[in-house]
């Protein structure tokens, strides 16, 4: 994979990749540098997980392409652009990154604390607005993840211990601890308490489509409302799992669903099982199905979902992100990002709402092999 240095300007961009004297700057990287370290301060691998033979996954695969319109607005403001490039994972296989960015003063793919990989894009103040238009494009294949063998044995390692901690929207206050000891009862293990955490947040907590986006996983606000979308149904896994020592953690990506996939952004969680290593859990798409097909919660349907999304994830979704409070690479000018899962842009400073089409417009799409 050829790296582009962090800070260069576009003309040294251009040198790099023998593009001086072109007018846009486009560079193709071949992937294969996910990281798999286990400490907070990298991304992670998808888990020590023991697939099942390959021909008895399911696997979805194909081009994934973001395409982003900045031209709206006036000359004179400079405009910044991040966009997510995934990593290969355990699961998942990243190829033939690609990007092309007409006119702008710099474009590279940089690496933020957490391990992340980004397309930074900026446009200087003097830049012709008909220039400000950004593609990016990679081949995913991603493997159905199948339960492992759960076994429980020793003790949470030093470096996985960070995710017992709790941050500003998933904290481990009083009140999440009461929630998720009174969920656990007298379980002591691991794996029973994640367990019965997990069955817990499928009977008491439901899907509201009236939530923008995937949520923004409030953890103390859940807990008396029970209802969200994906971040905030399993963050409020992850903050009960932490309240009782049960490492876990978000992760977030797109489903590879469709053809057009635009706000198809998805979170799933983990949870660390000493003796077997992360462990996946999706209770959200339980309670998707559970709402789209009109099922009831004890209703043979909903059964079958809950122990497909204990410890497997279907193949349609690419990891793209990990963490909460993200500070890219460079750092935007705006505050932490609650979660690095859509595009994320600045207008001299002042971030555009990548929830709202007509100031931030943009389109992600699926192309399958």
């Amino acid at each position: 994979m050829r790296n582009v240095e962090k800070n260069v300007t576009r003309r040294d961009a251009l040198r790099l990749f023998g593009f001086v004297g072109t007018s846009a700057v486009t560079v193709v990287a071949l992937a294969g540098c996910g990281t798999t370290g286990s400490g907070s301060q990298a991304a992670p691998a998808a888990g020590q997980q023991q697939a099942a033979p390959a021909s008895a996954v399911e696997t979805t695969a194909g081009v994934v392409t973001t395409k982003v319109d900045l031209t709206q607005y006036e000359a004179g403001k400079p405009v910044r652009l991040w966009l997510n490039v995934p990593q290969d994972y355990e699961y998942q296989k990243i190829t033939d990154v690609s990007f092309d960015a007409p006119g702008a003063e710099v474009a590279q793919v940089n690496t933020d604390d957490n391990g992340n990989q980004m397309l930074y894009v900026e446009w200087g103040a003097d830049a012709d607005p008909a220039t400000r238009t950004c593609t990016l494009a990679f081949h995913a294949s991603r493997e159905e993840c199948v339960r492992p063998d759960l076994k429980e044995s020793g003790d949470v390692p030093d470096d996985i211990k960070p995710y017992l901690e709790g941050s500003t929207l998933v904290p481990v206050n009083q009140q999440v601890v009461d929630a998720a000891k009174q969920i656990v009862g007298d379980k002591t293990t691991v794996l029973d308490k994640a367990r019965a955490i997990y069955d817990w947040i499928v009977a008491n907590m439901n899907r509201d489509e009236n939530v923008k986006g995937c949520g923004q996983g409030d953890v103390c606000a859940l807990l008396s409302t029970r209802s969200g979308k994906c971040t905030d149904i399993n963050s409020v896994f992850v903050g009960l799992c932490r309240a009782v020592d049960v490492p876990a953690r978000e992760l977030f990506g797109v489903r590879m669903n469709g053809d057009d996939v635009t706000g198809g952004q998805h979170c799933w969680a983990e949870f660390y099982l000493p003796g077997t290593g992360w462990v996946s859990a999706d209770p959200a798409d339980v309670l998707k199905a559970v709402l789209k097909n009109n099922w009831t919660k004890d209703q043979q349907e909903t059964k079958d979902k809950a122990e497909y999304y204990w410890g497997g994830l279907d193949s349609q979704r690419v990891q793209l992100s990990f963490g909460r409070e993200v500070t890219l690479s460079p750092a935007q000018d705006g505050p932490a990002l609650n979660y690095f899962g859509y595009p994320y842009a600045e207008v001299d400073g002042d971030a555009l709402d990548y929830y709202d089409p007509k100031s931030f417009v943009y389109t992600m799409s699926f192309s399958k092999d």
